[in-house]
Formats: structure tokens, C-alpha cells, sequence
């Protein structure tokens, strides 16, 4: 056989044998049919699936129909910036934290994670937190991820009779729980914080959920006692602490003002939110309007808890995978200034929220008050601190007590 022949043999085989592919590939499909098909395959192998999912479309993720799927295999809006698995049975966390013996960190809100038009804070969530590079880290290596809607997110769409159209969500907030594998709450961090501070309080959590899943049963409530207690004494010596170094005589209130009497309005609920509220705002005034004495008051406590949140500006930084997020879903031409007021805006809610929220809920546990049941401590959250019962189907929309000159005042 001549030389010739010899090579042609080596190269057919070379080919032949390039051609294989190894057992695990898959061969990348953007078929809206076929990505369904893999997505409902790979959202079956939790968190593993999704690293093979990004593995197979690496090269992808630009692509607006991949990012759908992810999104459906995340089960959040905007995965490929976090590149997170959410669990949305509470059964399958509970399942997967205990095989893992990792907690679980379980966020409630209004309308959905993989939804563009979810409450305002859980959108915040996705663009402040978990595509932040540490955070994101965190809660894949150290957390079972799951999420519950409260109920869907209420709409306003104002259409300019041209042709053109705002939608925003109104009122409504979030909370992530930290629970142990069997779904025992461990602690609550209620609404949005910066980044740095959201960190803190995940590596307080988990630690404080692995030493109480390591104690004997008996010795587990007064483990919770002690660890809130602790939590709640040091929140008060840091804010003792915040108020001298800024010479702050007349600390702002740190309960929202409510009348027993009288159910919560939407315009009461909004401020318990900063970051929203500058969304929500807006609307809220040609809705409700507030009094003079009203404007007065929160003029007064804005600026104290202005004063306060500089203080924290560093820990509410946005991080370059963050604002490349915020870079491509807007299209305003004033990113440096947007990231700038929403930085000061997430340093204001982040001491509001220690402070006025985050302090009730260590006093709960302290007392034992409803703490024990993740639904039934939830109730208490958007009923007292929240300020939006499941007893109002309106989220105080629809107050009693105001006049609206519309047939039924609205409601259809």
C-alpha cells in the first residue's frame, strides 16, 4: 500500500473520531419548542441543571429566547446576571436543604420572581443583589434558594391617549427568611438593604441556622431567645452610637404612625419603603393625597434619616454586575446619576429597615410571638410592619372614608 493511502486511512479517522461527542454534550438548540423541552428536563435537577444548562449555551446568553428559558429554568426574571436556582415548592426546598444541609433563604413578595412587573422591591432585588458578584456566590454555595408570591403585585397603567403607556406596580413589599431545613424561620431580613449590609445579615443568619440546627431540640428555642436578643441590643447600641456622632437631639420615629382605628392607607404603607416609594410616589399623590401636617412630619423624619443613612452609603455600592444590569434595562442616557440616587435611596431603606423593621422582628422572637410558623409570622409581616393585610384586598387603595364622584368609586 502506497504512503499515500496510509495517510488517507489517518485522516478519515481522525475525522471520524473528532465527530464524537462525549456522553454529557448536548448540541445547543434554539427552538422555543426544544428549549421548552430542555428546560422542563433540566428544572428537574435543581441547581445542577442550571450549571448545565449554562454549560450547553454559554455562547448564548445574548440570545433574547435562551435568556426565556433560563429564565423558566431559574424561575427568576434576568437569571443569566445571577445565575440563580429558585425552588418554588416549599416541600422541595425543605427536601433539598436537608440532603445539602444547607438553610433555606425564602423570599415573599407581591406578583412573581420571573416577572418583569413584580412589587418593586423584589425587581430592586434583581438588579441590587443577586447579581452581585458576592451575593450571588453565597446563595449558591451556601443557601437553598425559594420563593412564594403573597399575592399578585397591583398595576397602574396611565395611558396618554396617544399611544403611549406607563406601567408601574403600586404599594406592596418583600421579605427573605432564613429557615432551618425543616422550614422553622431562624430570622427575617424585611425589605431591601445595600448589598454589603444584605451580606452581613446572610452570614449572620447562616450561622446562626447552623448552630441551632447542631442543638439538641430542647435547647433550641432559648438558642433563638438569646441570638435575637443579642441581634436587638446591638441594633440599639449602634443606633445610640449613629445618633451622637451626628448630634441628632430629636431622633426620627421609628414606627410608622397608624391609627388603630382606622386601616392602613397605601400612601401610609408606601414611605416604610424608600427605594419604591420613589417609584411608587408619584402615583400615589394623585391617588391619595396626604395633608399638609402629614407632608410636615415626613419632611421632618426624612431628613434625621437622611443624615442617618449617610452613614451607610459604602454598605448600598452597587457592584459592575449590577450596573451593567441597570445599563441594559433602561433606556435613560443618565446612568452615572440613576446609579447614584438608587445607591442613596437603598442606604436610606437599609437603616429604615434595621431599624424601624428588622428590630420588631428580634423583638418577636425574643417574646416567642408568632415565630415558630413561616406562614403564620409572614401574616404578622405585611399585616404590622408592612402595613398591607391579607384582610384588605385593596392594600389600602380603596379607603372607606374618601370620596371618589366614580360609580361604585372604582372597584369592578
Amino acid at each position: 500500500m502506497k504512503i499515500s493511502s496510509y495517510k488517507n486511512l489517518f485522516v478519515l479517522a481522525f475525522l471520524s473520531l473528532s465527530c464524537i461527542q462525549p456522553a454529557d454534550a448536548i448540541t445547543p438548540v434554539n427552538s422555543p419548542s426544544q428549549l421548552s423541552q430542555e428546560v422542563a428536563t433540566l428544572r428537574k435537577q435543581g441547581s445542577k441543571g442550571l450549571q448545565r444548562f449554562l454549560k450547553i449555551h454559554a455562547n448564548q446568553l445574548n440570545d433574547p429566547q435562551v435568556r426565556t428559558a433560563l429564565d423558566a429554568l431559574c424561575q427568576q426574571r434576568d437569571c443569566y446576571a445571577s445565575r440563580l436556582y429558585w425552588y418554588t415548592d416549599l416541600a422541595q426546598a425543605k427536601a433539598a436543604a436537608q440532603a445539602s444541609g444547607k438553610p433555606i433563604l425564602s423570599l415573599r413578595l407581591l406578583g412573581k420572581l420571573d416577572q418583569d412587573l413584580s412589587c418593586a422591591n423584589s425587581r430592586f432585588f434583581r438588579v441590587a443583589l443577586y447579581p452581585n458578584a458576592e451575593i450571588s456566590k453565597m446563595l449558591q454555595d451556601r443557601f437553598i434558594l425559594h420563593w412564594e408570591s403573597v399575592r399578585p403585585a397591583p398595576k397602574v397603567t396611565v395611558d396618554f391617549g396617544d399611544g403611549r403607556k406607563l406601567e408601574r406596580t403600586i404599594t406592596g413589599n418583600s421579605i427573605h427568611y432564613v429557615l432551618d431545613s425543616s422550614g422553622r424561620p431562624i430570622d427575617a431580613i424585611p425589605g431591601l438593604y445595600g448589598p454589603k449590609a444584605f451580606l452581613k445579615q446572610l452570614q449572620q443568619a447562616e450561622i446562626a441556622a447552623k448552630e441551632y440546627s447542631r442543638l439538641p431540640s430542647a435547647n433550641r428555642n432559648a438558642f433563638l431567645q438569646k441570638y435575637h436578643s443579642d441581634r436587638l441590643q446591638a441594633i440599639e447600641t449602634q443606633w445610640r452610637a449613629d445618633l451622637s456622632k451626628l448630634g441628632i437631639q430629636s431622633p426620627p420615629e421609628r414606627t410608622a404612625s397608624v391609627n388603630p382605628s382606622q386601616p392602613a392607607t397605601a400612601g401610609i404603607a408606601a414611605p416604610i419603603a424608600v427605594s419604591k416609594m420613589m417609584v411608587e410616589r408619584p402615583l400615589l399623590r394623585s391617588i391619595q393625597p396626604s395633608s399638609d401636617r402629614d407632608n410636615l412630619v415626613r419632611i421632618t423624619n426624612e431628613d434625621a434619616w437622611n443624615r442617618i443613612a449617610q452613614l451607610y452609603t459604602v454598605e448600598a455600592q452597587l457592584d459592575d454586575n449590577s450596573v451593567a444590569l441597570i445599563k441594559a434595562k433602561t433606556k435613560q442616557n443618565n446612568l452615572p446619576r440613576l446609579v447614584q440616587n438608587f445607591e442613596a435611596a437603598m442606604a436610606l431603606d437599609t437603616v429604615r429597615n434595621e431599624y424601624m423593621l428588622h428590630s420588631q422582628i428580634h423583638q418577636w422572637f425574643v417574646e416567642g410571638n408568632q415565630t415558630d410558623n413561616v406562614a403564620l409570622l409572614n401574616e404578622k409581616v405585611y399585616a404590622q410592619l408592612f402595613l398591607t393585610p391579607s384582610s384588605d384586598p385593596w392594600l389600602g387603595l380603596a379607603p372607606n372614608d374618601a370620596y371618589s364622584a366614580i360609580d361604585n368609586d372604582g372597584l369592578r
